[in-house]
């Protein structure tokens, strides 16, 4: 019998993963390892009664299926493990056989690790079975059990030790985007208290990796950095160089975000489109992109070893997080869950409205994304990391002059762009608007009308334009 075999024998289970037990008069101890392993990682199926040989499965059956039910159920409940383990038991006859089946859930990261006997019996679930989980995989297990609170610790900084251009920088652009916030009428260190990026004096870390200077920085995160990676390739093992650029070291999280924002710009297509008489390029695919950038600070674990990562590929943007995600994506897009791992950080950067107020910001992410390129973004990740992808396959982009079968240049799109919002615009007004020069906007002009896409109604002076087709 092979896998699908006895799946399809167990058909009312819905499988994620399973280990196979013959348990034939007892359970286990291997079952104990399998437990913890499941509980810290994404739950999964315990199957007793079931022999495996290489890919293949054999059902042997339990001989006492009510005694080691009640013997595996009351040391879940029990003082084995440091945490109680409710676990769903199913029993299934098959061929005359006992099979029982227990689904073991994943764990609230609050309640990770899961280990039995001792701290030494931390187990997790991989492709290869259950693994005994390394100190630094237990270390981010510990740091995701407290997962709002770490950038609410104090540091030994004071006011004076934070960086007083990017204080000054973050309040002016408050004052433009939210002229009427009460934060603008009170003193910097007033704010930052408000904040809480100074609590009983004292600078928290979140506020420190936001505001502080190099210095203080460093000496909060030893290592810091964000990496920022331009790929010309899908992978680096496809690229002639490892990488086109690497942004140099910046000095806080907010200096990052404005580096690395303007660069990944340069590399989402911004269609040209007005609004009001002004350029837009506050579109959706640009505003989920910058989420994914804010989200990305916001739910960074800073203590990881490993780094927060953007690397630009030649077909996605990827960001990478140190440190796992609250909740699986489906729920947080279901319920608009929100649940920043770093809260102060959150806090800073919602102010001055760089991520959403309201729920995670996936929302944003996912249909920003799909309203210009075709594919959703992708997310996957495990216990102490998580990884959103960007892919830049673009939708069937429209074409004007399709219509009549001509090529049509970006300038002369702009150009037709601005003249469907104003058909009494004067070649002055296209300049200033579209930022093409007078004399280029007067040579396309004269192109749109010799592919008959452009005409001029009456004068020069009291006429208008018509865009054909």
């Amino acid at each position: 019998m092979n896998k699908r075999e006895l799946v399809k024998k167990l058909q009312d289970i819905e499988w994620l993963d399973f280990e196979a037990k013959e348990a034939k008069s007892e359970v286990p101890k291997s079952s104990w390892a399998t437990v913890s392993a499941f509980c810290n990682t994404a739950g999964g199926w315990l199957v007793f009664g079931v022999s495996k040989k290489g890919k293949d499965y054999g059902i042997v059956g339990v001989r006492c299926p009510e005694k080691i039910e009640q013997d595996f159920l009351t040391t879940l409940r029990g003082d084995k493990f440091n945490k109680s383990i409710k676990a769903e038991p199913k029993k299934y006859d098959i061929e005359g056989k006992s099979v029982l089946a227990f689904f073991i859930p994943s764990m609230h990261s609050r309640d990770k690790p899961v280990y039995f006997n001792s701290l030494h019996n931390t187990f997790i679930r991989t492709g290869s079975g259950d693994q005994r989980a390394t100190r630094e995989e237990i270390d981010a297990m510990y740091r995701n059990s407290s997962f709002d609170k770490k950038d609410e610790e104090l540091t030994e900084f004071t006011f004076e030790d934070l960086d007083k251009e990017t204080v000054q920088r973050y309040r002016t652009y408050l004052e433009s985007r939210e002229p009427e916030h009460r934060y603008n009428s009170i003193s910097a260190r007033q704010m930052l208290e408000l904040m809480k990026v100074i609590v009983n004096g004292k600078v928290t870390v979140g506020g420190a990796l936001v505001f502080g200077t190099e210095e203080v920085v460093t000496s909060v995160i030893s290592d810091f950095r964000v990496e920022y990676l331009e790929v010309n390739g899908t992978s680096f093992a496809d690229a002639p160089n490892r990488y086109e650029y690497r942004m140099p070291v910046q000095k806080n999280l907010f200096e990052y975000y404005f580096a690395i924002s303007e660069k990944l710009k340069n590399h989402v297509n911004i269609p040209f489109r007005l609004k009001g008489m002004q350029r837009d390029e506050n579109q959706p695919q640009i505003k989920a992109i910058r989420e994914a950038l804010v989200n990305l600070l916001m739910h960074t674990d800073y203590y990881s070893n490993a780094k927060p990562r953007i690397r630009v590929l030649s077909d996605r943007i990827e960001f990478f997080n140190p440190g796992s995600l609250p909740k699986a994506v489906k729920y947080i897009l279901k319920e608009e869950f929100s649940m920043p791992r770093n809260n102060i950080i959150a806090h800073i950067f919602r102010t001055i409205r760089l991520s959403e107020n309201i729920g995670s910001g996936f929302h944003k992410m996912f249909t920003g994304w799909t309203s210009y390129y075709s594919r959703k973004p992708v997310v996957e990740g495990d216990f102490d990391y998580y990884k959103i992808m960007f892919y830049l396959e673009r939708k069937g982009v429209e074409k004007v002059g399709e219509k009549v079968g001509v090529k049509v240049g970006e300038n002369e799109k702009r150009i037709l762009a601005v003249i469907k919002q104003n058909k009494y615009i004067t070649y002055k007004d296209i300049s200033l608007i579209t930022g093409i020069s007078g004399k280029s906007v007067y040579k396309n002009i004269g192109k749109l009308k010799s592919k008959d896409l452009l005409r001029r109604v009456g004068s020069d002076k009291t006429g208008h334009w018509e865009v054909i087709g």
